[in-house]
């Protein structure tokens, strides 16, 4: 089972997206509509306070974001089990949205995959190369160590758009003072930190998966 439910009293960013899409759901959708280019409506799925602000993953997020009928590819076969657990996920119109949240710098610092199974550690080290083969990434730097959490995000975004024609868009929610975590108090902190992750793993600028990723941040004391 894919599900799993989340402490309404906890802190830091799974504190502030639990506010941000039950409490100010006008708001976010406002800044993600600036910020995507056109007005978004969200219909979240994801965490909701009446399904025990539940997170999902595998192919349980596929259902619960109603697109499991539309898989043509297997999530099976390009991933293996226990794989991203999404912070957020919501549909507006035919377009589906993939949510990763921060509050911190050292969260984005992610270790590499914790899988242990040989196979499991061969269908995701091809699954990133096949990612970073479509993205012209030549560097030499292992997708699976450091900044792990990040790519494999790019990588189902990837998995949708490209596998299964499927309309799509990642968001990475940066909180800016949360003070529960010590967070950053400037949108400039965030994006220092974006640009050397970005740098380290070879992702330009300009790439095709770019237009369908988003840096959104949000002030906590606007939520």
């Amino acid at each position: 089972m894919g599900r799993y439910p989340q402490d309404s009293n906890s802190h830091g960013s799974l504190k502030d997206l639990q506010v941000a899409i039950n409490v100010k759901k006008k708001y976010l959708d406002t800044v993600i509509s600036k910020e995507v280019g056109k007005q978004m409506k969200i219909d979240w799925k994801s965490p909701l306070k009446a399904d025990d602000y539940a997170e999902y993953r595998d192919e349980d997020f596929l259902r619960k974001l109603r697109i499991l009928n539309k898989i043509k590819y297997s999530l099976s076969v390009f991933w293996p089990n226990n794989g991203p657990q999404w912070d957020a996920l919501g549909v507006s119109e035919d377009e589906i949205i993939l949510v990763e949240a921060k509050a911190n710098i050292p969260e984005m610092v992610s270790p590499g995959t914790s899988a242990k199974n040989p196979k499991s550690i061969s269908k995701i080290r091809n699954s990133l190369d096949e990612v970073k083969k479509y993205l012209n990434i030549n560097n030499g730097i292992d997708w699976t160590g450091t900044f792990y959490q990040y790519v494999n995000r790019i990588a189902h975004l990837y998995y949708l758009r490209e596998k299964n024609k499927i309309k799509a868009h990642l968001l990475f929610i940066y909180f800016i003072n949360d003070i529960t975590v010590h967070g950053p108090k400037t949108k400039d902190e965030w994006l220092g930190a974006i640009q050397v992750m970005e740098c380290y793993l070879g992702l330009a600028k300009k790439h095709k998966l770019r237009k369908y990723i988003h840096d959104i941040f949000i002030d906590i004391k606007k939520i």
